[in-house]
C-alpha cells in the first residue's frame, strides 16, 4: 500500500479525552475516530489490525471444533423476559420499540438467542455436543464508556457458545475453550494470565478471566507469590484466621457511648482514639432474600460478589436510609449487630475481636468492648476484598495484586438458560433433560487495545508482528530522487511477492516527518531508502522494538526482513 492513496490522518496530540497509552496512540496514529461516547468508526489501519486479530480467532476457534454462525444484534424481548434477564440485566441493556410498538434491545450478548437458535432443531444426545461461535458487534449502554476501545459501549466481540448432554462433556469443551484461547492471546504475542472470576450477569458456576497484565489495566489481579492461584479482585479468597478460641477471662462487658454526628470509621476512630481495626463495619443490604447485615473489620472493605454469592440472591443493593433506619432504629452510620433482628453474615476478620466498636443502633451512639460470639450471632465467612500481602487460600503464601485488562472470559451456564427456555434433549433412555451450556467471549477491539497497553513507548506503537497493520514500512528519504524511488519500488515489490503486508511512504515531506510517522504507527520493520546508502549499495534496516539501524546490502535485504519477522 502507497501512504499517498491511504486514508491516515495522524495527529500531533491526542485528544484531550485520551486517558490511556492505546486511546492516545491509536487516535493519532489514525486508527479511531470517536463518533459518539464509547462508538468509534475503525479507519483503515485501525481495521488492519482487527482483522488480524478475528484471523487468528478464527483459526483456532475452528481447529478447536468450533463452527461459525451469525446471529441478529437486534433481538426481541421475549427471548430475554424468557431468560428472565430482561428486567434485571440493568440499564446497560439498551432497549427499543419498532412501528408496531414490539420491544427489542440491542444485544449485549446472545445467550438468549442462540439457546433459541438450538432448542428448534437440537433433538437428540447425538447431536450434542455442539460449540457455536460468532464475531459480532455488540452494544452494552455502560454508564462511563472510556479508554476508547477498552471499555466503549459498541464494540467487537467473539462470543461462543456450547451445549452438552453430560456434566463431563461440558468440562471437557471448558477445558478445550481454556487452552484455545491460551493459544489464542499467545499467537496475538499477549502477556497474559488466566484467572478464577465472577459469572456476572451471565450467570453460571464458575469462570475464568484471561487478564492481559499492563499498569494502565482497570481490573485488578490478585495472584499468590508461592503457588499457581490468582483470581480478580472480586473472586480472590483469603486464607480465613485459623480460629483458636480467645479467653474471655477478665473481659468487659459492652458500654454504650456518645458519639455526636460520627459516623464514618475516620470520624469514629478519631473520636473514640481507637485504631481503626478495632471497629466493626455494619452495612445493611436489600436482597432478594429480605434485608441482611454484612459486618466486616473497621479497616477493611467488603466484597460485595463474595457476599452476593454466599446469600445466592439474584438482587442485591446496599439498602436506602429509609431501609436502614426501619431495620436498625438509626441513621446510616449508627448501625451495629447487637441487637438487630435481621440476619447478620460476618466476615473472618470479625470473629476473634475481644474488645470491637460497632454502633449502637441509635443516633449519635455506639457500643465499645463489644465481643463477636458472646454480644451477637452472625454467620461467617470470606467476604472482604483481597489486599497486599493477604495469606493465600491455597498455600501458605501472600498475595499480591497487580493490574489487568480483561481480554477474554469463558463461563461454565449449566442449564440456566435452557431450563429458562425449554432447550431440552432426549437422551440414550428417552428422557428428556435440558442441556448443558458454556459460554466463552473474547473482545476483538480489547486484544489491539491491550497490544498497545504492552507494547509502546514515546514515540509511538510497537505493535507484536502477529497484530501488526503492516509488516515493513518503507521510508525513501527522498521522492523526487529516481534511483532513490526506483530502489524503494523494487523493495516493495520484492517484499509483496514474497507475502509480506508493506506500506511505502511515498510523501513528499521532510524525513523527519516520516520517521515521526513510522515511530507512531509502530510497524515491526522500518526499511529507509537513501541516496547516501545506495551509493554504498545498501539501505537502513531498524526494528521498531529496538533501538538504532544498521546496513543491509539491498540484495540481501528480503532475506534479512524474513528473519526478522519469521525468527
Amino acid at each position: 500500500m502507497y501512504l499517498k492513496k491511504m486514508f491516515l490522518p495522524t495527529l500531533k496530540e491526542a485528544p484531550a479525552d485520551a486517558e490511556v497509552a492505546s486511546h492516545r496512540l491509536m487516535m493519532r496514529a489514525g486508527m479511531i475516530r470517536k463518533v459518539a461516547a464509547g462508538v468509534y468508526n475503525l479507519l483503515p489501519l485501525g481495521l488492519r489490525v482487527i482483522h488480524k486479530v478475528e484471523r487468528i480467532v478464527r483459526e483456532e476457534m475452528t481447529g478447536a471444533g468450533a463452527q461459525e454462525v451469525a446471529m441478529p444484534m437486534v433481538l426481541p424481548a421475549e427471548l430475554w423476559k424468557e431468560s428472565g434477564r430482561w428486567d434485571i440485566y440493568g440499564k446497560e441493556l439498551l432497549r427499543l420499540k419498532d412501528r408496531h410498538e414490539r420491544e427489542f434491545c440491542l444485544g449485549p450478548t446472545h445467550e438468549e438467542a442462540i439457546t433459541d437458535m438450538v432448542r428448534r432443531d437440537v433433538r437428540s444426545y447425538r447431536q450434542l455436543p455442539l460449540n457455536l461461535y460468532q464475531i459480532q458487534t455488540k452494544f452494552r449502554d455502560e454508564i462511563r464508556p472510556r479508554f476508547g476501545l477498552m471499555r466503549g459501549r459498541e464494540f467487537i466481540m467473539k462470543d461462543a457458545y456450547s451445549f452438552h448432554a453430560t456434566d463431563e462433556s461440558a468440562e471437557e469443551e471448558y477445558r478445550n475453550m481454556y487452552g484455545t484461547y491460551s493459544r489464542i492471546f499467545e499467537r496475538c504475542g499477549l502477556y497474559f494470565r488466566a484467572v478464577e472470576a465472577e459469572t456476572g450477569p451471565i450467570g453460571g458456576s464458575f469462570s475464568h478471566e484471561f487478564m492481559v497484565l499492563a499498569d494502565t489495566g482497570e481490573d485488578s489481579i490478585v495472584s499468590c507469590n508461592t503457588c499457581s492461584y490468582a483470581a480478580n479482585i472480586e473472586r480472590a479468597g483469603i486464607r480465613p484466621p485459623d480460629g483458636a478460641s480467645l479467653p474471655l477471662t477478665g473481659a468487659k462487658g459492652i458500654e454504650k457511648v456518645s458519639t455526636p454526628g460520627m459516623k464514618t470509621v475516620e470520624e469514629v476512630s478519631g473520636f473514640l482514639n481507637v485504631p481503626p481495626e478495632r471497629l466493626i463495619k455494619t452495612l445493611i443490604y436489600r436482597t432478594g432474600k429480605g434485608v441482611i447485615a454484612a459486618l466486616v473489620r473497621g479497616d477493611f472493605d467488603i466484597n460485595e460478589a463474595k457476599l452476593k454469592r454466599v446469600l445466592g440472591a439474584d438482587t442485591f443493593a446496599l439498602a436506602d436510609e429509609k431501609t436502614v433506619k426501619e431495620m436498625t432504629g438509626a441513621d446510616v452510620g449508627f448501625a451495629g449487630p447487637v441487637g438487630l433482628k435481621i440476619p447478620v453474615y460476618a466476615d473472618f476478620s470479625v470473629r476473634d475481636m475481644r474488645d470491637g466498636v460497632t454502633g449502637a443502633n441509635e443516633k449519635d451512639a455506639h457500643i465499645i468492648n463489644v465481643i463477636p460470639q458472646r454480644d451477637f450471632s452472625a454467620g461467617y465467612g470470606d467476604l472482604r476484598k483481597a489486599r497486599q500481602g493477604d495469606p493465600c487460600p491455597r498455600c501458605a503464601g501472600a498475595l499480591e495484586i497487580k493490574k489487568g485488562i480483561e481480554v477474554g472470559h469463558i463461563f461454565k451456564l449449566g442449564t440456566k438458560y435452557s431450563e429458562a427456555m425449554g432447550a431440552t434433549f432426549l437422551d440414550e433412555k428417552g428422557v428428556e433433560r435440558p442441556v448443558i451450556m458454556g459460554c466463552y467471549g473474547i473482545g476483538i477491539g480489547r486484544c489491539a487495545a491491550a497490544a498497545v497497553e504492552q507494547n509502546h513507548d514515546e514515540n509511538g506503537i510497537i505493535w507484536p508482528i502477529p497484530l501488526a497493520p503492516f509488516h515493513c514500512h518503507i521510508v525513501p528519504v527522498n521522492v523526487n530522487d529516481k534511483d532513490t524511488m526506483k530502489a524503494a519500488e523494487q523493495i516493495y515489490s520484492s517484499l509483496t511477492a514474497k507475502g509480506y503486508e508493506v506500506l511505502l511512504d511515498d510523501r513528499d515531506e521532510r524525513a523527519g516527518v516520516k520517521f515521526k510517522d513510522a515511530d507512531l504507527i509502530g510497524v515491526p520493520v522500518r526499511i529507509t531508502v537513501s541516496s547516501k546508502t545506495l551509493k554504498q549499495g545498501s539501505v537502513e534496516i531498524k526494528e521498531r522494538s529496538k533501538e538504532g539501524a544498521r546496513l543491509v546490502r539491498i540484495e540481501d535485504t528480503v532475506k534479512d526482513v524474513g528473519t526478522l519477522l519469521e525468527g
